[in-house]
């Protein structure tokens, strides 16, 4: 007997006991409908021979990390520069804006930094004077010269306006794009499922808050022992020293 039947049944004992008392002349009415009360309990008891390990979630097959993976591969970063037609000089904002990206490609790539200078625009001999102090930017934050290269690209559509480039490729960790809903929310789901779009967007920002991508890919290596260093820590635990720098000091003086 499962739990449901032993309470249906104790229901009833108490019902029946009930209306014994109830009993009064001109009342003859009330024992079957009370009695017919128990009828949905006994009923439900019937049904209740599950057990809570049958439950099975249908989310679980079908998580936001399947669905929605985070995936390494190289991309370009790029950064445009404006060139007004009557500048000779660079402005201190884009001076800035130069620094700040080539930071960014001394911890992110091992390659080169692209300076793409543009031709055949209103702004191409500006451009061409620019390109220079832009590398100089680059060289004196750290980048080896050997490491930038300089090309053109046609730019006529532009006008005026047209930037010069600077870009690199680097790993970068990503998410496909979300806000897809392929499916309709308030439609049925008779197996639990997580709706398609569900965790897109704790993916999207857990990618974008990694340092360094290639840390997915496993472990960093672990450099050599010192061997000095670890007999020295050993002493000074055997003779209960503290040491601080290279001076030791017996806790027991």
């Amino acid at each position: 007997m499962t739990n449901m039947q032993s309470y249906a049944a104790k229901t009833a004992r108490h019902l029946r006991t009930y209306n014994k008392g109830l009993i009064w002349p001109g009342m003859t009415n009330i024992r079957p409908v009370l009695m017919a009360a128990c009828f949905p309990l006994v009923a439900l008891a019937g049904c209740a021979n599950h057990s809570e390990n049958n439950f099975t979630v249908g989310s679980v097959q079908s998580t936001y990390k399947t669905k929605h993976p985070i995936v390494i591969d190289e991309k370009e970063k790029a950064l445009d520069v404006p060139v007004p037609s009557a500048s000779y000089d660079l402005p201190r904002p884009a001076q800035s804006a130069i620094e700040g990206f080539a930071s960014e490609f001394k911890t992110d790539a091992n390659g080169v930094v692209t300076v793409m200078v543009p031709s055949g625009s209103a702004n191409e001999a500006a451009a061409r004077t620019l390109a220079p102090k832009v590398v100089d930017v680059l060289v004196s934050v750290g980048i080896p010269r050997r490491r930038v290269r300089t090309s053109s690209y046609y730019a006529s559509e532009l006008g005026a306006s047209a930037p010069i480039r600077l870009s690199y490729s680097a790993l970068k960790a990503s998410v496909e794009e979300c806000g897809k809903w392929p499916e309709d929310l308030a439609g049925p789901n008779g197996e639990n499922q997580n709706y398609h779009n569900f965790g897109c967007a704790y993916q999207n920002n857990m990618a974008a808050m990694i340092a360094n991508p290639a840390d997915l890919l496993g472990p960093r290596g672990m450099t050599p022992i010192d061997a000095e260093r670890r007999n020295e820590a050993i002493e000074i635990y055997r003779e209960g020293a503290v040491g601080t720098g290279n001076t030791i000091t017996s806790v027991f003086e």
